[in-house]
């Protein structure tokens, strides 16, 4: 029997791999990738790895993660030895637990390699730390997804009394909605917002505003999927603290990142 890796390959940034995800690439017999992955992490693989494209648009997958998971056991199974490379982390909205499931219902080791996930990474790279001594000592990871119903409510409730900072992943589509709700259960109107998008890539770009304006000034911009929503005071720090989207320093590397 072989053995699966469930790999984080970080925010996009090449050099934010671990050294230990790079040797998972290294050894791999096959690689399942997905589609916000730097694609140059590619080239670490051996020669004859089979690569197993499994890209998802928002409401378009490329595969099905059932398929994804059938491949994971089915490669294993031959002996393979699997790294399923994914962006960020693979335990943060990376459905990698879902994953994890699936091989330990058939008996299939595996390890987990954590990965930067974007949540930390992209506030970084606009200049915005999600802690601070003196503005923030919460915060919390939350999907921008909309659910209807009596739980969702509470759980805006609760985020917007009970949490310092928010990075809101996979938000932009329903950015109105989240504003409005945070306001809805006590967020100040004025309260700081940040939409980082392709970020700690070469074309990352980052829009600030409040939970008012913020929605006015995404669509100015024309900000799109990925980006990354940053809800708390730490966005003011942008102003003192923004390092990656101006720096002229050739020690500072921009990557890019081509997508599928």
């Amino acid at each position: 029997m072989g053995k699966v890796f469930l790999v984080g390959a970080g925010p996009g940034d090449i050099d934010l791999i671990t050294v230990k995800g790079v040797k998972c690439i290294e050894q791999a017999d096959v690689i399942l990738y997905d589609r916000l992955i730097n694609k140059e992490l590619l080239e670490y693989a051996k020669e004859g790895v089979e690569l197993i494209y499994c890209g998802k648009l928002p409401d378009y997958h490329t595969l099905k993660q059932e398929t994804i998971n059938r491949f994971l056991v089915k490669h294993a199974l031959k002996g393979k030895v699997v790294t399923r490379l994914k962006g960020g982390d693979p335990f943060v909205y990376g459905r990698g637990g879902e994953e994890a499931e699936a091989l330990s219902k058939h008996g299939i080791p595996f390890e987990v390699v954590p990965g930067i996930t974007s949540g930390i990474a992209a506030p970084a790279y606009a200049g915005i730390p999600v802690t601070h001594r003196e503005l923030s000592s919460t915060f919390a990871f939350v999907t921008g997804h909309r659910k209807e119903g009596e739980e969702e409510e509470l759980r805006w409730e609760s985020l917007a009394k009970g949490i310092d900072t928010l990075a809101i992943y996979m938000g932009v589509k329903n950015l109105p909605y989240i504003c409005s709700m945070l306001q809805k259960y006590g967020r100040e109107k004025e309260t700081p917002v940040a939409l980082v998008h392709w970020g700690t890539t070469q074309t990352q770009q980052t829009v600030t505003g409040t939970l008012e304006t913020i929605v006015d000034e995404v669509k100015k911009a024309e900000i799109q999927n990925p980006s990354m929503i940053v809800v708390g005071e730490v966005v003011n720090l942008r102003s003192k603290l923004k390092w990656f989207e101006t720096s002229e320093d050739p020690h500072v590397t921009k990557t890019v990142v081509s997508a599928l």
